[in-house]
């Protein structure tokens, strides 16, 4: 089983940031897509989500599913790339089916994030 279809069913992934001022680490539970070896987020708050700030000036993070940990390092999606679509498409399709709002909004309007996540170092 791949390393994406492994995960496809969990709900949330923890995302782990050093605090761009503080320098301590910051957890956050957010809803995640993945392809191959890349996980995707939508930040609703764009460039002004705390852990957005945090990742611009410290790319490095951690990122736990389930029971598996792993690092990696985070980029803003070009928008309006082939990857830009990708993201957005990804989490609706996941997390429409079982939410009761609609979401085409947040998939038209949040910033698409990447992790490029290193699998060697898996725990």
């Amino acid at each position: 089983m791949s390393f994406d279809n492994r995960y496809a069913a969990e709900q949330f992934c923890y995302l782990t940031t050093t605090g761009r001022v503080t320098g301590n680490p910051h957890e956050i539970e957010i809803w995640f897509g993945l392809a191959g070896n890349t996980l995707y987020m939508l930040s609703g708050g764009r460039e002004n989500s705390d852990w957005v700030k945090n990742l611009r000036k410290t790319p490095t993070v951690r990122v736990r599913i389930a029971d598996t940990q792993m690092s990696g390092v985070a980029r803003i999606v070009r928008e309006q790339s082939d990857e830009d679509v990708l993201a957005r498409q990804m989490l609706r399709s996941k997390y429409q089916p079982g939410y009761a709002s609609d979401l085409s909004e947040w998939e038209r309007t949040a910033l698409p994030v990447a992790v490029d996540l290193d699998l060697s170092q898996g725990d």
